[in-house]
């Protein structure tokens, strides 16, 4: 399990991208490199990282669920996810 920190930068970074994210479409929408430069580097968003809501796991996570396969593959199991079923045939 990712730690409690890992999740709480993540949750920084995420929302440093939200704050700067007009001012540096702008930017490269001008060319203006030497800003963008000036930028904070939390303020990419290359530098964002989905995490596993219930784990913190970094590694595939699904965007629709937005947790883990494993995490995705247990509750399924369970009959927690609606639709999902284990497949056979």
């Amino acid at each position: 399990m990712a730690s409690k920190s890992t999740s709480i930068r993540m949750a920084k970074v995420k929302k440093t991208i939200d704050k700067y994210a007009e001012l540096r479409h702008k930017l490269k929408k001008e060319g203006d490199y030497a800003a963008l430069q000036k930028l904070p580097r939390n303020a990419s968003p290359t530098r964002y990282r989905n995490l596993c809501a219930l784990t913190g796991r970094s590694r595939s996570v699904y965007r629709k669920f937005g947790i883990s396969r494993i995490k995705l593959r247990e509750l399924a199991l369970e009959g927690k996810v609606p639709g999902m079923r284990k497949a056979s045939w």
